[in-house]
């Protein structure tokens, strides 16, 4: 199996953070791949039907992810994921983000004609990069159409994910100049989520990096870089959200 990290073109940079590609062409037994929580809508593409909590299907949208999931091949695959900035799922595709929390989402169900024109074009495509190219496109073409103003949601998400400890969202709160409620409000129609569970995930997701990255000697030292209270503080949230702990997690990646 491999991954390659693309980067966003800049016509589509404001909305996309990054996009990450996984190819697998040894597939002999059903493969899962786990899905974790990183504070970042999805649209994920397979060029085989990948298997989601029951669902089959190529392109899948994804709002935030809380609960671990995984997706399943049975057969040789790649997989494309353009890895959306926060605020963009509400911005690009015009309903609560709340709704897709979670709840992962068959793109052709919400965009019948543009999904199923997406999903053919995709499947003839012979490259990697014609796949990419083709994906970029439709997501331009979305931005050109937006009509909501996010500059509000991207300064809040941008500073909570640069420093996910408890006192920031205060800070952000009372620079915004909204009440607590509306604080609120906003972070569930425009993320999916509260703003301290978006604040969580951010921490988890920096401290997920720096484990797999290998930047660190003692747990606690990714437990102090995070801004997690101690130790055990780190291995209770990132069972939270992975269902392992990070020992566990690391010697799945050895396999074994």
């Amino acid at each position: 199996m491999t991954g390659k990290n693309y980067i966003p073109t800049e016509k589509i940079a404001d909305f996309v953070d990054s996009i990450l590609v996984v190819e697998n062409n040894d597939v002999k037994k059903p493969f899962s791949l786990p899905l974790f929580a990183n504070g970042k809508p999805t649209l994920l593409f397979q060029t085989t039907k990948g298997t989601i909590k029951s669902s089959s299907n190529y392109l899948t949208l994804f709002g935030q992810t809380i609960l671990p999931e995984q997706i399943t091949f049975a057969e040789n695959f790649t997989l494309i994921a353009f890895f959306f900035k926060p605020f963009a799922l509400t911005t690009l595709f015009g309903f609560s983000a709340q709704d897709l929390t979670d709840n992962p989402i068959n793109l052709n169900l919400i965009q019948p004609p543009n999904a199923s024109l997406l999903q053919e074009k995709l499947l003839n495509s012979k490259t990697v990069d014609e796949m990419v190219a083709i994906l970029d496109d439709f997501i331009f073409t979305l931005t050109t159409k937006i009509k909501t103003d996010n500059k509000l949601i991207k300064y809040a998400t941008n500073l909570i994910a640069e420093n996910p400890s408890k006192e920031i969202l205060k800070k952000v709160q009372d620079e915004l100049y909204v009440t607590e409620r509306t604080f609120q409000r906003m972070f569930e129609d425009k993320v999916g989520l509260s703003p301290n569970q978006y604040r969580r995930i951010a921490q988890f997701n920096s401290a997920f990096q720096q484990l797999n990255q290998h930047q660190f000697k003692l747990f606690s030292d990714i437990a102090f870089n995070n801004v997690y209270a101690d130790q055990s503080h780190f291995i209770r949230a990132f069972k939270e959200f992975t269902n392992m702990t990070p020992k566990e997690y690391l010697k799945l990646g050895k396999g074994e």
